[in-house]
Order: C-alpha cells, then sequence, then structure tokens
C-alpha cells in the first residue's frame, strides 16, 4: 500500500507542475501580446503627435502678410486694386498659384485665382496701375516688386522671406462694375497652408485722387 500510495502521490505532483507551468506560459503569452499591443498603440499615438506638431507649426509659423491696399479711381470709383503682400516670418515657401482670394461687396462673394500672367517691377514704366495684366471676372495677376532669388516666375509664382509682390484684381470685372464710394469690401487670400491675409475697407466718400490708399 505504501508503494501505491508514493506512485500516487508523484503522479499527482507532477500533473501540478505541468499545470503550472501551462498558466505561467499561458500569462507570459497574454502578458506578451497586451505589450506588443501597448507598443503599437504608443507608436502610433507617437506618429500621430508628430504629424499634428508639424502641422501645427506650419499652421501658425507659415502664411501671407497684407502691406497696403491701394485702389486706381475712374470717374470716382474703384476699377483696380493692388493688394502688396510679403511672407510672414518664418514661413516656409507660399505658391500663389494654389492661393484663392475671396472677395465680397456684402451682396455677392466672388472667388479668383491665379490668372498665369506676372509682370516684374523692372518692365514698369509709371504706375503699376498702367500695367496691362490686371486680371479678369475670375483671376488675379501678379507684380512682382521684389524677389532676390528669383522664385516668383510666372509659370511658378513663389514667394519666400523677403519677398513682396502685388495682388494685382480688375474690381470691375469681379464685381460686375467699379466700385462706388462709401461701397464696403471684405475678404480673404488664403494660401494653401498658414494664415491667411484679411481684406476690408470702405470706399471713401469722396474719391478725388488718381489712387486712393483703401487699407
Amino acid at each position: 500500500m505504501g508503494k501505491i500510495r508514493n506512485i500516487i502521490e508523484k503522479e499527482d505532483g507532477g500533473a501540478i507542475g505541468i499545470g503550472a507551468m501551462i498558466v505561467f506560459i499561458a500569462m507570459v503569452l497574454v502578458a506578451g501580446i497586451a505589450a506588443s499591443v501597448l507598443i503599437q498603440t504608443s507608436s502610433n499615438l507617437q506618429m500621430q503627435a508628430l504629424s499634428t506638431g508639424q502641422e501645427t507649426i506650419a499652421q501658425v509659423s507659415s502664411g501671407l502678410k497684407i502691406e497696403g491696399i491701394s485702389g486706381h479711381n475712374t470717374s470716382g470709383e474703384i476699377d483696380l486694386l493692388a493688394i502688396e503682400i510679403t511672407p510672414l516670418s518664418g514661413s516656409p515657401d507660399i505658391d500663389l498659384s494654389q492661393a484663392v482670394i475671396e472677395l465680397s461687396d456684402s451682396n455677392n462673394k466672388f472667388i479668383v485665382r491665379y490668372g498665369d500672367a506676372l509682370t516684374n517691377i523692372s518692365s514698369v514704366n509709371g504706375s503699376i496701375f498702367e500695367v496691362t495684366d490686371f486680371g479678369d471676372a475670375t483671376t488675379f495677376d501678379i507684380i512682382v516688386l521684389q524677389d532676390a532669388d528669383d522664385s516668383c516666375l510666372e509659370a511658378t509664382p513663389v514667394v519666400n522671406f523677403g519677398d513682396h509682390v502685388v495682388i494685382a484684381i480688375n474690381a470691375s470685372a469681379v464685381f460686375g462694375s467699379s466700385v462706388p464710394p462709401r461701397q464696403d469690401v471684405f475678404g480673404l487670400i488664403i494660401p494653401e497652408e498658414g494664415a491667411f491675409g484679411v481684406i476690408g475697407f470702405t470706399v471713401p466718400s469722396a474719391v478725388t485722387l488718381t489712387v486712393i490708399k483703401l487699407q
């Protein structure tokens, strides 16, 4: 009987040891799977945070600044607009061919895009309003005032820090007629990424000068 008891006890002990080993191995596998999931989730969150950070930096540090808006007077109304812009400090290159300009006279909103016409200031003889390329009802043209690295070309109108260009808009074509005195005009110059330039002015009640500073 003693021998049988010893054999039974040894068999029970072996079974308990194997069971404990199976449980241990299962726990290790579960822990490994959980760790893998956590590592993958952490990696995805890190990549998403990096991407969001880069997009936020680009949105905050890039964009366009409006330095002034002038209008051309014909018969007491504004028929042409010259909007001088420059990139913000620290802004990366901005492709003006991808920019969109919104303009409104409180009754209608109009959208204009780059019209594939660019004039360099060196070829301007006198007033910039004598330049023939001022766009049409749906397009604006560009007059380059300063571009040290020649990045702003007709086919690729790219501006970077230090560049100054004029957005030439045919207001009478865009609005359907010249802008009369006391008329409110507002809108946005929206680049592909970054801060947009804000347009907002009221035409003076008496337009007597040939060139009027509007903003």
